[in-house]
C-alpha cells in the first residue's frame, strides 16, 4: 500500500478514536499582538506594482528587535531597495539542525474600485477580517513573528536554530525572494534538516466548522506559455483571413477543446479517501468507483467534471489569463498574443506540456513559448515536476499533536498544491519541504488573488495556537 495512503487510513481510524476539547487557550497578550501584526502587515502595501516588501520587512525586524533579538540575528538581504527579504534566526542550542520557516510578504495586485472595503486597511466585520493578504498570507506572516516572541518571552530555547525568512516576489515580479536567498546566501540552508513553507496546507472549514486539517505533501509545478501571431495587418476595411487574433483565438478554441490525461496520483488517493465521508452522497459514489481498484473511468471524468477543483487535482491544466492585440480601432492587428498559465501534474515536465499545446493548437503560424514563474522565458525544461514526499516522522507527530489539541478529531489529511508555492525553490535545493498551516478557510469562501479578501476572526487565533504548538515540537530534541 502507498506509505501516504496507509497513514490515510491509520489517521482515519484514529479520528474515531479522538474526542478532547480544543486547546486554544491563547493568552490575552499573544491575542492582541498577533491582531497588532496582522493589521500592521496589511496595511503596508505590499503589491509589486507599487509596493515595498522591505516596508513590511523592516517592520517585522523591527519588531523582533523591540522583543530583544539581536540586531545580528535580524538581517534584511534583496536585490532591489523594495524587495528585501528579512531573516531572522532563533537561536538554539545547536543540538539538532537547523530548521527553515518560509512566508512570503508580498501579495497580488488589488483595485480599491472593485472591493467594498478598502483592500490596504484591515477592516473587522461580521466575524471577519477583510483586506489584501488576509488569507495569502500576512495571517501566516503575523503568526510567524508572534510565535517568535511569545517563545523568546517563556525563555524557550529550542535544541535547534530556527531560520524564518519573510520573502518578496512569490506572487508577481522577476525577484522571487525563496529563490534569489538560495542562490545567493547559501548559507542560510546549509545543514538544514527541512524547511516549513506556511503557504500551504491549513485547515478546511465548512460554516465554521472544521473538516480536515491538510499538509501539503505535493505541489504542482507552474509554467505560462506565450501564443503568438504576426500578419502585415492593413486597413479595417478590408478584412484578412490572417488576421491574428482569429488565429490566436481559434488556438485557444482548440486548446480548451484538448485537455489533459486525468490521473490519480498516490497524494491525491490519499487525500480523497479521508475527505470522502465530507462528501454529497452522489459524490461519494463518484469518489468511491475512482478508487477502486478498477478504476471507473467515467466515473473519474464526472469527479474532474463537478468542481474546477477536482478538475485540477486530477490533471494538469492550462488556461488563457491574458490577452493582447491591436494597435487601433480602425486597423487589422499586426500581432495578437495570449498568455496561457498550467500547473503541471507531479512526474511530468513543462516540455511535455509543451507538446500538448503545440498538438492541441495545430497551427504552425502560432508562436509557443515557454515562460517560467520569475517572467525567464527560453526552452521549456524537460525535466518532471517533484514526487509526493511523506514528512519525516518528526514533523509528522508534531503535526499531529497540534491538531489533536487545537482540532480534536479532525483528520489529518495529506493534499496535493493546485497552485504552487516557494517550496519549489528549497526542494529543488535538495531540502525536504512541507506545506504546512493552521489557519482555517471555509471551503466555499477562499477569496485569496480576489475581490473582498476576507479571514475568519477565530482562524488567526486558532492558527497561532496551532502554530506555536507545532513550532515548540519541531525545535525540541527528538
Amino acid at each position: 500500500m502507498d506509505k501516504l495512503l496507509k497513514f490515510c487510513v491509520v489517521a482515519l481510524a484514529m479520528t474515531a478514536m479522538a474526542g478532547a476539547a480544543a486547546d486554544v487557550s491563547l493568552p490575552a497578550k499573544d491575542r492582541e499582538l498577533v491582531h497588532q501584526l496582522f493589521r500592521q502587515l496589511v496595511e503596508i502595501n505590499t503589491t509589486h506594482s507599487v509596493g515595498s516588501v522591505t516596508k513590511a520587512a523592516e517592520a517585522m525586524r523591527q519588531r523582533l528587535l523591540d522583543a530583544g533579538f539581536p540586531s545580528a540575528d535580524l538581517l534584511l538581504a534583496g536585490p532591489t531597495e523594495s524587495k528585501q527579504n528579512l531573516i531572522a534566526r532563533y537561536r538554539g542550542s545547536g543540538k539538532e539542525r537547523p530548521v527553515v520557516i518560509l512566508s512570503h510578504l508580498d501579495v497580488v495586485e488589488a483595485q480599491p474600485s472593485e472591493w467594498t472595503t478598502d483592500p490596504f486597511r484591515l477592516i473587522e466585520k461580521d466575524g471577519y477580517y477583510y483586506g489584501r493578504g488576509t488569507q495569502d498570507i500576512k495571517d501566516n506572516d503575523a503568526i510567524a513573528i508572534e510565535t517568535f516572541i511569545r517563545l523568546r518571552g517563556e525563555g524557550y530555547q529550542p535544541d535547534r536554530d530556527l531560520i524564518l525568512l519573510l520573502t518578496a516576489d512569490e506572487e508577481a515580479g522577476p525577484d522571487n525572494g525563496a529563490a534569489w536567498l538560495v542562490q545567493h546566501r547559501p548559507e542560510l540552508f546549509q545543514n538544514v534538516e527541512f524547511v516549513v513553507n506556511l503557504d500551504a496546507g491549513g485547515v478546511d472549514l465548512q460554516a465554521g466548522k472544521p473538516l480536515s486539517v491538510t499538509y501539503e505533501a505535493a505541489e504542482k509545478t507552474y509554467a505560462d506559455f506565450k501564443l503568438s501571431a504576426h500578419d502585415a495587418g492593413g486597413h479595417s476595411s478590408q478584412p484578412r483571413a490572417e488576421n491574428p487574433i482569429l488565429r490566436i483565438a481559434n488556438a485557444l478554441i482548440h486548446l480548451q477543446a484538448s485537455p489533459f490525461p486525468l490521473e490519480l496520483n498516490g497524494v491525491v488517493r490519499g487525500f480523497l479517501t479521508m475527505e470522502v465521508a465530507n462528501y454529497s452522497t452522489s459524490m461519494q459514489a463518484l469518489v468511491h468507483a475512482a478508487l477502486a481498484t478498477q478504476a471507473d473511468g467515467h466515473a473519474l471524468e464526472q469527479l474532474a467534471a463537478s468542481s474546477p477543483f477536482m478538475n485540477a487535482l486530477l490533471r494538469t491544466t492550462c488556461t488563457p489569463t491574458r490577452f493582447d492585440s491591436g494597435q487601433a480601432n480602425n486597423a487589422l492587428p499586426e500581432l495578437a498574443k495570449a498568455n496561457v498559465n498550467c500547473r503541471i501534474l507531479p512526474g511530468h515536465s513543462p516540455l511535455e506540456v509543451e507538446q500538448h499545446i503545440a498538438s492541441a493548437v495545430n497551427d504552425d503560424q502560432v508562436m509557443i513559448q515557454y515562460c517560467s514563474s520569475g517572467g525567464v522565458c527560453g526552452a521549456a525544461p524537460s525535466t518532471v515536476g517533484l514526487p509526493a514526499a511523506a514528512p519525516i516522522p518528526l514533523v509528522l507527530d508534531a503535526l499531529k499533536s497540534a491538531s489533536a489539541k487545537v482540532y480534536p478529531g479532525i483528520p489529518l489529511v495529506p493534499e496535493m498544491e493546485t497552485g504552487a508555492s516557494d517550496s519549489v525553490y528549497t526542494m529543488h535545493a535538495g531540502i525536504p519541504s512541507y506545506g504546512i498551516s493552521g489557519v482555517g478557510i471555509d471551503e466555499d469562501d477562499v477569496r485569496a488573488h480576489g475581490k473582498d479578501e476576507r479571514l475568519r476572526v477565530s482562524s488567526l487565533d486558532e492558527g497561532l495556537q496551532f502554530f506555536y504548538l507545532f513550532l515548540r515540537e519541531i525545535g525540541s530534541a527528538r
